[in-house]
């Protein structure tokens, strides 16, 4: 497998200690994948359309987007909605992470088409081992279309 091979984790996160917990998670898992941390909606689309300050970035999707649900700018639903209407993003794997518990954000979530929805444990191991299975599945055992 070579370089450009290995995609990118993206995670989508405002609150930087569920962010740094996240990206441990991720490195606690032994992935090959880098990951890349943006802190809104905004950024996310640019990173993914390739504009702003990515403009120069090698127009490859990332493996997996790993997305708040409550940001400031643009939120999660948003970001999902906007990827979902779009051809290039369609398939792309979106886990919407939440500390939401509400019905209505997770019915939403499913109906505009995230690939699974996990809601932030409080507890730190726990939310550890729910990022760190996402990061193995997603970059590793599934296989997406060509």
């Amino acid at each position: 497998m070579n370089q450009r091979d290995i995609r990118t984790i993206l995670l989508v996160e405002d609150s930087l200690a569920d962010a740094e917990m996240a990206m441990d998670a991720l490195a606690g898992a032994n992935l090959a994948n880098p990951v890349v941390h943006l802190e809104d909606g905004v950024d996310c689309l640019d990173y993914l359309y390739c504009r702003g300050e990515w403009a120069g970035r090698d127009p490859v999707d990332p493996a997996v987007v790993l997305l708040d649900i409550k940001m400031p700018r643009m939120g999660g639903l948003e970001v999902l909605t906007q990827l979902r209407a779009d051809d290039r993003f369609r398939r792309v794997p979106v886990v919407i992470l939440s500390s939401s518990r509400e019905e209505s954000d997770l019915a939403r979530s499913w109906d505009i088409g995230a690939n699974a929805y996990v809601i932030k444990p409080v507890d730190v191991d726990q939310f550890f081992d729910a990022v760190r299975t996402l990061g193995q599945f997603w970059a590793v055992l599934n296989q997406a279309p060509e």
